[in-house]
């Protein structure tokens, strides 16, 4: 075992090596929410027009709702087997599926088999992407756990956001250019998931030529591996999983209420799509730079600091941010996106991988992080969709930004109070 810490040089190999599958994912969440809600409805299913659109995104959803699944199957074999095999195994399963969703035949050619295929690539999919947070933050922290820089370092993960969002868009909006919107619909958007195979091959290259991290190796060699780490997690510290859950859903209600919906809204009070996507594109680009600020003071101050100032900024400003999107000015729909979505999830990204991995000790740090931060996807980032929908149902999209902005403030009051009854982890050793 090597006697020093690891240098710059070998953290910044794992931090390259980590965020690869984290740019893929972030990558497909955006294309394929796309896809799904304007050409999945009409080539996979035989069905009327809504209920073709609603089944394509429901498809899109269970590969969501399953990810807590990969955690758990990812999660302890990145404590038993090691944070690099975890994560070679889970972008060799994210590459594949991701090619045979872009490879499945249309209804008109096999019938029910399509809907069948795609839903079982995409929860393959999902199961892969359950594995790539948690334990790619894990490998990346563990690797920094001596720097005074750690939670920069595990912020690196966290870039692949906006990075995947900026490589989303960009694609999107280059490959429409390209093609009718018709030969887009027939072949077009099947180039996104062979470009998303192509990249897995590249990071699988990466994550080889990588090594394990120090503590990892340093647990295996003493023999504290544990038989059933991501049960052990659950059975242990179950109430960390929850606390730390409760924080990023309230991330995930960022990423709707502002992103997701917001840019629906702009195109419903006058704003063009152009105008809205080129917000949104800008609203990433800040994102990348507070991610970065965020980084460097949850080192310098604490990380409870920098999640705290995310998540009181979001609650007093998730119903003013669409006061400045109703002014029709465009500036100011621009600086509400910056401020809701660039601001709000970009800085408190900035700690939220480090916030994470610290919270749990070595012997199951993959299994707990991934854990906390996947189940928070699906009563977050799944079930605030669900209630935005009834809501939108129920009184129109006019006036549901009020009852939306309202829900999502109570997942940021709920955050608040978890991050005020989480101990500050900076600093903390993270070798026990």
């Amino acid at each position: 075992m090597p006697s020093t810490a690891p240098t710059t040089r070998q953290i910044t190999r794992v931090a390259i090596a980590s965020i690869v599958g984290s740019v893929i994912e972030q990558y497909d969440f955006l294309v394929t929410g796309i896809i799904a809600a304007t050409v999945w409805g009409g080539i996979f299913f035989k069905l009327h027009a809504l209920a073709a659109v609603a089944a394509a995104i429901g498809v899109y959803g269970i590969g969501i709702m399953i990810r807590p699944v990969g955690a758990y199957i990812f999660g302890n074999l990145a404590d038993r087997a090691g944070r690099k095999n975890a994560l070679v195994g889970a972008l060799v399963l994210m590459g594949v599926s991701t090619l045979l969703i872009g490879l499945t035949p249309t209804y008109a050619t096999i019938g029910i088999a399509a809907p069948i295929l795609l839903i079982i690539f995409r929860l393959a999919q999902g199961i892969s992407f359950g594995a790539e947070f948690g334990t790619a933050s894990t490998w990346v922290v563990e690797q920094a756990a001596h720097s005074k820089y750690r939670g920069f370092w595990g912020a690196w993960v966290g870039f692949a956001i906006p990075i995947g969002l900026l490589l989303g868009f960009g694609s999107v909006i280059f490959v429409k250019s390209l093609m009718s919107e018709a030969a887009f619909i027939a072949y077009g958007w099947r180039i996104f998931f062979v470009i998303g195979f192509l990249v897995a091959i590249v990071g699988l290259v990466i994550r080889l030529r990588t090594e394990d991290s120090q503590l990892f190796e340093t647990l295996k060699a003493d023999r504290q591996i544990l038989d059933h780490p991501a049960a052990r997690v659950w059975r242990e510290m179950p109430g960390r999983i929850l606390r730390t859950s409760v924080v990023n859903a309230m991330f995930s209600g960022a990423f709707f209420l502002c992103f997701v919906f917001g840019t629906s809204y702009m195109k419903v009070v006058g704003f063009t799509a152009g105008q809205a996507e080129a917000i949104g594109l800008l609203a990433a680009a800040f994102m990348l730079g507070f991610m970065i600020i965020g980084a460097f003071l949850a080192d310098r101050i604490s990380r409870r600091a920098v999640l705290l100032t995310s998540a009181i900024t979001f609650l007093v400003f998730a119903i003013p941010y669409f006061y400045l999107i109703n002014t029709h000015q465009l500036i100011l729909a621009a600086i509400a996106e910056i401020i809701g979505f660039g601001f709000v999830f970009g800085f408190g990204y900035g700690a939220i991988p480090a916030f994470y991995t610290e919270n749990f000790p070595t012997r199951y740090r993959a299994s707990g992080a991934s854990a906390g931060y996947q189940i928070s996807q699906v009563y977050g980032g799944g079930l605030i969709p669900i209630l935005a929908g009834l809501i939108l149902k129920s009184v129109g999209i006019k006036h549901a930004f009020i009852y939306i902005g309202l829900l999502v403030m109570a997942y940021a009051a709920a955050a608040i109070v978890a991050i005020l009854m989480t101990p500050e982890t900076g600093g903390s050793d993270l070798s026990k």
